[in-house]
């Protein structure tokens, strides 16, 4: 079986993810590589053999040479890169969010049903063995019925990772309820069984909107993402707009019943997801989110806290980037590109996320108002559930 040609546009953070598409002679290779910073591009091209560079992503559009495209761009981008490469009917993985607005979600579903065009977007936490095991516990009743969920996600890096660059502008992002927790809120999604109808959401800029910027156009420091200050108060080089909200909590109810809680602090001075999740017959807890670590459950009682639980999981040994859900996922989306049919991702899904995160954020600056959930046209949710057919 020959190799998938695929091109990469975008050659930022999530350059792990081009890496892990890139196993000549084993099922893809990165082809051609697109990044609108000349500077970027030629760094990042020593990393790959791609023969195809270029600054403008539409030289790639055309090439009959190219079976996919993989979309990093920044997030409020996406509608149009995508949307494009859908129209030229190039595959497309599609970094998650999908889009910083719930319209641009639909516009981007609806172009991928017009086109007929296979589209796939990234949220690789899916493929993460922690939230695998969870699912898995989950399914196998270990735990009964799924009633409430709660998310506790701690952000140590938040004041380099998403306050140092566009992250931090919210015509960028729209906020962080949308841009970071769209992963836990798909994760959320997957594990209770079904989408968000209503929220509402508290928040606030607490500690890093006082912090030294740059000035606009000013490159971000050199050791970027190599040297981290401690405590946060003592971070600088900060991007010139600086206005998404770094601590931030989100009440959800679901379509099936199920009650949710999201919370995300990006002071912390550790970095790890903590889920909880409760059923009609006990919790599932884990502790740590990488291999190696544990999933607990607590299915007898009444008791007080008992710390050795009645089961305990291991997360399963993983190899690559984020756990191996890089890995994971890039294999999905080969083969999706190549037979097409289920898969453990879901643009409907991602959808969903966003929607949720969006109209949080819209509560969040309303006063903590509740807001509801604008539902996908049925058509739309019909065509990506029977895989795109």
């Amino acid at each position: 079986m020959e190799d998938l040609r695929i091109g990469v546009i975008g050659l930022g953070l999530r350059t792990s993810l081009a890496l892990s598409a890139h196993r000549p002679g084993r099922g893809s290779v990165v082809a051609a590589l697109c990044d609108s910073d000349p500077a970027v591009l030629k760094r990042q091209s020593e990393r790959f053999d791609a023969d195809i560079l270029t600054e403008d992503y539409r030289e790639l559009l055309d090439r009959p040479d190219l079976d996919a495209i993989i979309v990093m761009t920044p997030d409020d981008t996406h509608e149009r890169v995508a949307i494009d490469c859908l129209r030229a009917g190039k595959a497309v993985y599609l970094e998650k969010p999908l889009h910083i607005t719930v319209e641009g979600c639909d516009n981007i579903l609806r172009t991928a049903k017009e086109s007929g065009t296979r589209l796939y977007v990234g949220h690789n936490m899916r493929h993460m063995g922690v939230v695998r095991t969870m699912r898995d516990i989950i399914r196998k009743g270990v735990i009964g019925e799924p009633k409430t969920v709660w998310v506790r996600h701690f952000v140590s890096y938040g004041g380099d990772y998403y306050f140092k660059d566009w992250h931090a502008d919210r015509t960028r992002t729209t906020g962080l309820l949308l841009q970071k927790a769209a992963h836990d809120l798909d994760v959320v999604h997957w594990l209770a069984g079904g989408y968000t109808t209503r929220v509402n959401a508290f928040g606030d800029l607490m500690l890093y909107g006082d912090l030294p910027r740059r000035a606009p156009d000013t490159p971000r420091p050199e050791n970027w993402l190599k040297e981290f200050e401690w405590p946060p108060t003592r971070r600088g080089d900060l991007n010139h707009v600086v206005d998404v909200e770094d601590v931030s909590v989100m009440n959800m109810r679901l379509d099936n019943g199920v009650i949710a809680a999201y919370q995300q602090c990006h002071f912390s001075p550790d970095y790890v997801r903590n889920y909880t999740v409760i059923g009609t017959e006990g919790r599932l807890e884990n502790f740590g989110d990488g291999p190696g670590d544990t999933v607990k459950v607590w299915n007898t009682g009444p008791s007080g806290y008992r710390d050795d639980c009645d089961i305990a999981y291991r997360v399963p040994a993983a190899v690559g980037s984020h756990g191996g859900a890089d890995t994971g996922i890039i294999a999905e989306f080969n083969r999706f590109v190549r037979e097409g049919g289920a898969t453990d991702t879901s643009p409907v899904s991602a959808r969903m996320s966003v929607a949720a995160g969006y109209m949080a954020t819209m509560s969040l600056r309303d006063g903590g108002t509740p807001y509801d959930v604008p539902p996908l046209d049925p058509e739309l949710a019909a065509y990506f559930e029977r895989g795109q057919r």
